[in-house]
């Protein structure tokens, strides 16, 4: 029977059935940072345990630390103790680390692709949820808790329970001023945050095919916000295009006999999926959600919902939304107010995100009032962006220009929302406190938006500026 890749690339790192009924599942690269990695490594030194393959685990910092200075100490003290513990951990279970002062410092999920760590065919494992961004190379990757950190630093193997496979097919082709995070949205919206609930993500289609190694990322980096456990795009000659000359990739023939694998693993055109869901790309549009988690969106020229036009059980989730947010049932999205805009977070922090903000914030002001931040994904980000004269536009423009970090896509370092603010956020998440502020509220939306909101003060349709 034809397969499709997930079920390739499971099979080729299974060990063996367990009683459970789960499977034990060899992980062929393991990325760490300084949040959930200092628990994991006291678990091994209590029992005495060293790393059972350092040369497959890479470290660097990310979630704490601040984006406007590299000054030592931390200002805050956690982020210092976590920031030490990270280094000591790491020196002493000889793991490399990308520390604050590293040029390939960076968020986990922008540097392992960039640095040719992340490979199609690979099992990859992160004790961060958002792990599924690197399943646009053809990998199958998972977000992983502290206590599965630990069995991985010990064993490099976890336990888990095989999910089915879901193919998602984009069809069509996207209109102007339509990005990978209004597809990623798009999709969350339509099939639930729960509908993804035991599958994996197989992406596929013309819409899909036509994306850059960048934008499909921010596709399965955000899988894991429809419910599913991970997601990827098959390998095709973009991902070896990609990958050719990174850092840690293969070289020379050895890249020529990787591709032909590499290539081998693709889902073929009879495999069988557990299920198939189809969109068009020509009816998504630029998307924002205006709820308290990803899957409460709508179209840029869509509205709030009205709860008498909604089945009863949904109306209790939506209520809650509406409220937190004080938002008005029937109003339009357009012209909802914002207080702060952000570009950046592991979703959407790589170059290209920034080439298209730049694009539209290019000869525009940040509206008065509004704070507006970019902040590469990475080290290696940063330094292409300013090559290439980005920052100056950014600047000109009115927006904070930061080093690499997660910064405010999540509370834990000292970019946070004030208040009851208003975020337009290129990040992930937009759960109530995700970012800082216990009241904050944040619409997700592409890094293309968030620049047109700064510039009009509110929530607008980013197409009028599209040129």
């Amino acid at each position: 029977m034809s397969k499709n890749l997930f079920e390739k690339v499971w099979e080729a790192h299974t060990v063996r059935e367990l009683p459970s009924g789960q499977t034990q599942l060899f992980v062929g690269l393991h990325l760490l940072h300084e949040v959930t990695s200092a628990q994991a490594f006291d678990m091994l030194r209590e029992r005495g345990l060293k790393l059972l393959h350092p040369e497959r685990t890479w470290a660097t910092a990310d979630h704490i630390i601040p984006t406007d200075s590299r000054a030592r100490p931390l200002a805050d003290d956690l982020a210092e103790a976590m920031m030490a513990a990270l280094e000591s951990n790491s020196k002493e279970f000889e793991v490399p680390l990308f520390d604050m002062n590293d040029e390939r410092q960076g968020i986990v999920h922008v540097i392992g692709p960039e640095l040719g760590l992340t490979q199609p065919g690979m099992t990859i494992a992160c004790g961060d949820s958002h792990t599924s961004t690197h399943g646009a190379f053809g990998s199958i990757a998972f977000g992983i808790g502290t206590s599965q950190v630990r069995d991985v630093m010990a064993s490099q193997c976890m336990a888990l329970r095989r999910p089915m496979v879901r193919r998602i097919q984009v069809n069509g082709k996207l209109g102007a001023g339509v990005y990978a995070k209004d597809v990623t949205l798009t999709v969350i919206n339509r099939t639930g945050v729960n509908g993804g609930v035991g599958y994996a993500y197989d992406y596929g289609g013309p819409v899909i095919d036509a994306m850059g190694m960048e934008e499909r990322m921010t596709v399965c980096n955000m899988s894991i916000e429809g419910g599913a456990r991970c997601g990827y795009v098959n390998p095709d000659q973009t991902t070896f295009d990609y990958l050719k000359g990174r850092t840690h990739a293969p070289a020379g023939e050895a890249f020529k006999r990787a591709t032909d694998w590499w290539s081998s693993l693709a889902s073929e055109e009879d495999a069988v999926y557990d299920d198939v869901v189809e969109f068009e790309g020509a009816d998504i549009a630029p998307t924002v959600t205006w709820g308290i988690n990803p899957g409460q969106s709508a179209d840029v020229d869509g509205h709030i919902p009205k709860l008498a036009a909604l089945p009863e059980a949904e109306r209790a989730g939506i209520r809650e939304a509406i409220e937190f947010m004080d938002f008005k049932e029937g109003a339009p999205i357009a012209g909802t107010p914002i207080n702060v805009a952000f570009i950046g977070s592991c979703t959407n922090s790589r170059l290209s995100d920034l080439e298209e903000a730049a694009k539209i914030a290019k000869g525009h002001k940040v509206a008065a009032g509004v704070k507006a931040l970019v902040v590469p994904g990475s080290f290696k980000v940063r330094e292409e962006a300013q090559a290439m004269g980005l920052h100056e536009i950014f600047i000109e423009a009115g927006f904070e220009w930061r080093e690499a970090g997660c910064s405010m896509c999540l509370g834990m370092n000292p970019d946070k929302l004030v208040g009851r603010e208003i975020s337009a956020s290129s990040s992930n998440r937009n759960f109530k406190g995700r970012q800082g502020s216990p009241t904050g509220r944040t619409l997700l939306m592409s890094p293309a938006m968030v620049a047109a909101a700064a510039i009009a003060g509110e929530v607008t349709d980013v197409r009028k500026l599209v040129n």
